[in-house]
């Protein structure tokens, strides 16, 4: 491995277009039954040292496995919590204008991280199949509230959203030594519920279930910075919020005033993952509030919605922007999402994808002069 480490000023938010090859094994595992375990794993693994070669060959200093071996970013890893069960039922989330697949997550039982949650092993073979720092992306604490209904929140304890919280906390505060011990020293923590908590409708939605939705962003902050504040110095943490990200489709909008103060002062990430891509992000305001320091930016100007490529120009003049409210010498820049949070995949080609990453590479060395500077 090389001797840079994060932060870097080019990086993307890790989830990468399915190989054809893994489609096909999936299915034929999944749905037909008619492969073993193996050859799933053997299929997939060729797929990811693919990925990672894709990366380290576009130039960029920090790869992840593309999240071959998973269907959602965030229920694969919930689905493996102790206590956690995925129940498939009859109608999913509602993007715009598409449905999620209906899967559902389930607190039956007292929450916990396992020793032998199979994405410490996932993270083990990027970091054995790469020259460069290997991350891996995990859903962050906030996800496992937002994404479960109430009535699905078994335990009489977790009745008591408080109790709920600090068992999620402690949770991920296991998960984060776990990834460490297993020589993770850049692990990102996905945390988009900021942002939907900045979104009328999903405000109104918590507000009828009885959540104040501030106090629900505080108490988001509040798990975050719990789960985190015992990590090693040598250890980064990155967090990424967008507003959803299906087929390239999307399902909150609303900028991010109403959150930021949480995101930058009361989490403790290192690295923050924020998509700007259109107007739904809103303004640049809410950078002012970024503390002076070593804290990092990637703002997500260059789309994973849609192929057409954005240029070096017009994106140096949205970062002549962000230097009007913040130090430029804080930000690098990633694409605003991943190009497959689920395993369809966005609305792209593996060539525009390509582009994307080239471009991210090209930005860095153009502003900052360097990818790890």
């Amino acid at each position: 491995m090389t001797e840079a480490t994060a932060p870097f000023r080019a990086d993307h938010v890790g989830s990468l277009l399915r190989a054809d090859s893994v489609k096909a094994a999936r299915h034929r595992f999944y749905d037909e039954k008619s492969i073993a375990p193996e050859e799933l794993a053997e299929i997939e693994d060729e797929a990811i040292r693919d990925v990672i070669r894709m990366q380290e060959d576009a130039g960029l200093p920090v790869v992840t496995d593309g999240e071959m071996r998973r269907s959602f970013w965030h229920y694969d890893f919930m689905g493996g919590l102790e206590g956690f069960e995925l129940e498939e039922r009859d109608e999913g989330v509602q993007f715009a204008g598409v449905k999620l697949r209906p899967i559902f997550p389930t607190i039956r039982e007292k929450l916990d991280f396992p020793d032998d949650h199979p994405m410490l092993e996932h993270f083990r073979f990027v970091a054995a199949n790469t020259k460069v720092q290997p991350k891996i992306s995990i859903p962050g604490p906030s996800c496992c509230h937002f994404r479960t209904a109430p009535a699905d929140i078994l335990p009489e304890e977790y009745k008591d959203p408080e109790a709920l919280f600090a068992d999620l906390a402690k949770t991920y505060a296991k998960a984060v030594k776990a990834f460490y011990e297993a020589g993770c020293r850049y692990l990102q923590m996905d945390d988009i519920f900021f942002a939907y908590l900045c979104d009328p409708k999903h405000r109104a939605d918590k507000a009828a279930l009885g959540q104040d939705p501030d106090w629900l962003i505080g108490k988001y902050a509040w798990m975050m910075h719990e789960a985190i504040k015992d990590r090693p110095a040598d250890m980064k943490i990155g967090m990424h919020m967008c507003r959803g990200n299906f087929k390239s489709t999307h399902a909150a909008e609303g900028a991010y005033d109403l959150a930021a103060d949480a995101i930058f002062n009361q989490t403790g990430v290192d690295i923050y993952f924020m998509e700007y891509d259109d107007e739904r992000s809103g303004g640049l305001e809410p950078l002012r509030l970024l503390p002076k320091g070593p804290k990092r930016v990637m703002p997500g100007f260059i789309t994973t919605k849609r192929g057409a490529l954005e240029t070096v120009d017009a994106l140096r003049r949205r970062f002549d922007e962000v230097a009007k409210v913040a130090d430029l010498d804080q930000f690098g820049i990633a694409p605003q999402c991943g190009f497959s949070s689920t395993e369809e995949g966005n609305a792209i080609t593996p060539d525009d994808q390509r582009r994307k990453l080239d471009l991210v590479v090209e930005t860095a060395e153009k502003i900052w002069g360097g990818v790890a500077a």
